[in-house]
């Protein structure tokens, strides 16, 4: 989870901020107790119509419901702080950009990808068009977002090239590039290049080992995920259902069974077996 200090605005993260409680817990992988916080703060905030942190309660809320695997409730807690980020940030700042990319990567949890990948491509020019610092990130994630639709969507040549592209910026941070390469690995294992795809895996391996443990935490799962693939595709069966089985107990016990990757680590250890 990325907040950003909007110019003139307070940190979430300070110490007088309401929600420095709420990312703190998010940040230590108390995804249900952040939830709580998050939306104590937002209910307590909800009647004052230009306030600030109400939109940013909600979006912590979110993220820790999505975190949770209830896409389908944080889908709504994004509809219904959008037009409040909008009202109180505008339509084309960065938090406002961010909010929208965030809610496009559940509606691809959700299983529409078109939608998702429609909308990370319209978040990255508004955010290149920024002069904020964070508005970089803002259209690095949602590109990022764009290409993970695009591999579901089975538009791997498409997704292959906007990774890379991606992966060339100057300056990129290292959590950025751990979450392209691996969606980059997907990419070519799903253009049955997989010699390929298990060498992209293993470098997002070691920047995932890399990272400290608040980063390592989103992509829990998802490095084990993605040399599976390889290496079934590679034709080494138990090497691969070995590196499926750790992905879904790591997922499940950070991210729980009903989020999105733990259940893409059931479906895989379902298809090796079969």
């Amino acid at each position: 989870m990325r907040i950003f200090r909007p110019r003139g605005r307070p940190d979430v993260s300070s110490v007088r901020s309401p929600l420095a409680q709420a990312v703190a817990m998010f940040r230590a992988g108390r995804y249900a107790d952040a939830e709580r916080e998050a939306r104590d703060v937002a209910a307590s905030r909800a009647r004052r119509r230009d306030d600030t942190w109400a939109p940013l309660a909600l979006d912590i809320a979110a993220v820790a419901v999505s975190a949770q695997g209830r896409h389908a409730e944080a889908l709504s807690l994004y509809d219904q702080a959008l037009p409040m980020f909008a009202r109180v940030f505008g339509d084309g700042h960065p938090q406002t950009l961010k909010a929208r990319s965030d809610r496009a990567q559940v509606l691809t949890s959700l299983g529409r990808h078109a939608e998702c990948e429609a909308e990370c491509a319209a978040v990255v020019p508004a955010a290149a068009r920024r002069t904020e610092p964070e508005a970089a990130q803002v259209a690095t994630a949602a590109r990022n977002g764009q290409v993970f639709a695009l591999i579901a969507l089975g538009r791997h040549p498409e997704a292959e090239a906007l990774a890379r592209e991606a992966l060339a910026a100057p300056h990129l941070p290292e959590r950025f590039s751990l979450v392209l390469r691996l969606n980059l690995a997907r990419s070519l294992s799903g253009q049955d290049r997989h010699e390929e795809a298990l060498a992209e895996a293993e470098r997002a391996q070691r920047l995932h080992r890399g990272l400290p443990a608040v980063e390592q935490r989103p992509e829990t799962g998802a490095v084990d995920l993605a040399m599976a693939t390889a290496l079934l595709g590679l034709g080494r069966r138990d090497e691969a259902r070995a590196r499926a089985v750790a992905g879904h107990d790591a997922c499940l016990a950070v991210l729980g069974p009903d989020h999105r990757r733990t259940a893409e680590a059931r479906e895989l250890i379902g298809s090796i077996d079969a």
